[in-house]
C-alpha cells in the first residue's frame, strides 16, 4: 500500500519494523479567524483537542463529541492504539489554548501566536529559526526514526502565501484560493513584502510558526537521524524555506535520511500538485503515499495520518485491519 512519489522505496523499507517518536507540532495563527466563517472557537482549538486525542482518545479541552473531530485525528488515534509508537512528543510553537496532558512530554518555547497575514504576520522569523535549529541540535530522539507531524488552522494559505513570497511561481500547487476571501486575503499579504525585506524579514511577515521553527529543526538535525515528514502540502512546503535558506547561505544539506509521506486523497487532489512543490528544491527526497482510499473526501493531511498509516503498515497492520476501522 505504500506508493513512491519521488526517490525510491528503499528508505521506507529501511524502517521496516522499527519504532518511531512522533513529533506533533502545534500552533495557531490569527489568520485562521480570518479564513473560517463559523465554528472558528472550534478551529483554533483543532491543534489542541486533536492532540489531546490522539494521546489519550479524550478530549479535555471543549466540551465536543469525539466524532466532530477530522478523519485524519481518529485515524492517528487508532495506528498507536494498535501498533503503538515509541512516544508522542508535542510542539508548543503557539498555540492559544494548551493541551492538558500531564503524561506526555510538552516542549514549549515560548513562542507568541502569529498574527493575520494580511495585516503582517509579526513574526520573529530569525528568533524562532535559531529555536527550531538549538531543538534540533540538542534533541535525543529515543527511538530509531521520528515522524514529525502538525496541526494548524489555514496552514495550507500560509504555506501558499510564503512559497509566493518567496518566489516561486507555483500557486495552483496549493489548494487555499478557491474562494474569493482568501484570494484577496493572500493579495494584502503580498502587498506588505517591499524590495528591501530579506528572507527572514519576508517570512515574519507572511509565513507562520510551523513552518519557520521545523526549517530551523530540520536543519539542526543535520541528517542525524531519520526523519519522515508527515502532511499535505503545507508540510512540503517547508522544504521550499529550506531551499531559500541553504541559498542564501551558500550552503547544502544531506537528505539521506529526510522524506516526506502523505495521503492518496492529497496526491489526486486535482486543486493542487504536492509532487511538484517536493521535487522544487535543488535538494532531492524520498517522498511517499499510501495508495488506499482512506480519509474519502477530506483531502488535508493535518495530524499526521499518513505518517500513522505508513508506520502501522510498516509495523504489521494490514489492509484489512485499516478497512474495519475505515
Amino acid at each position: 500500500m505504500i506508493q513512491t512519489l519521488t526517490g525510491d522505496i528503499e528508505f521506507i523499507e529501511s524502517l521496516r519494523g522499527k519504532k518511531a517518536t512522533l513529533l506533533l507540532a502545534l500552533s495557531n495563527t490569527k489568520t485562521a479567524n480570518i479564513q473560517a466563517s463559523e465554528g472558528s472557537s472550534q478551529n483554533q482549538l483543532t491543534p489542541t483537542i486533536s492532540s489531546e486525542f490522539i494521546c489519550t482518545g479524550q478530549i479535555k479541552s471543549m466540551d465536543i463529541d469525539p466524532q466532530e473531530l477530522s478523519n485524519s485525528a481518529h485515524l492517528t488515534r487508532y495506528i498507536h492504539t494498535k501498533t503503538p509508537f515509541g512516544r508522542i512528543e508535542l510542539l508548543d510553537l503557539g498555540l492559544e489554548t494548551k493541551p492538558k496532558l500531564n503524561y506526555f512530554t510538552l516542549h514549549d518555547f515560548e513562542i507568541p501566536i502569529s498574527q493575520n497575514i494580511a495585516k503582517g504576520a509579526n513574526i520573529d522569523a530569525q528568533a524562532i529559526f535559531e529555536k527550531g535549529i538549538n531543538f534540533g541540535q540538542s534533541y535525543q530522539c529515543k527511538d530509531e526514526y521520528i515522524i514529525l507531524a502538525e496541526s494548524i488552522p489555514s496552514g495550507i494559505l500560509t504555506a501558499m502565501t510564503t512559497s509566493l513570497a518567496l518566489r516561486y511561481k507555483n500557486k495552483e500547487d496549493f489548494s487555499a484560493c478557491s474562494e474569493s476571501k482568501t484570494e484577496n486575503l493572500l493579495k494584502l499579504a503580498l502587498s506588505n513584502i517591499n524590495e528591501k525585506d530579506d528572507l527572514f524579514a519576508i517570512l515574519s511577515k507572511v509565513s507562520d510558526n510551523i513552518l519557520i521553527f521545523n526549517a530551523g529543526f530540520i536543519l539542526g538535525l543535520n541528517n542525524s537521524i531519520p526523519i519522515l515528514l508527515a502532511g499535505d502540502t503545507h508540510m512540503a512546503a517547508l522544504l521550499l524555506i529550506i531551499n531559500r535558506i541553504l541559498k542564501l547561505m551558500g550552503g547544502v544539506m544531506e537528505t539521506s535520511n529526510l522524506a516526506l509521506c502523505t495521503t492518496k486523497e492529497v496526491v489526486e487532489d486535482s486543486n493542487n500538485n504536492i509532487k511538484n512543490i517536493v521535487e522544487t528544491p535543488l535538494f532531492k527526497i524520498n517522498s511517499y503515499y499510501v495508495d488506499y482510499d482512506l480519509l474519502d473526501s477530506e483531502c488535508q493531511d493535518i495530524t499526521g495520518s499518513s505518517g500513522a498509516l505508513i508506520y502501522g503498515i510498516l509495523n504489521g497492520l494490514t489492509k484489512e485491519d485499516i478497512s474495519q476501522k475505515i
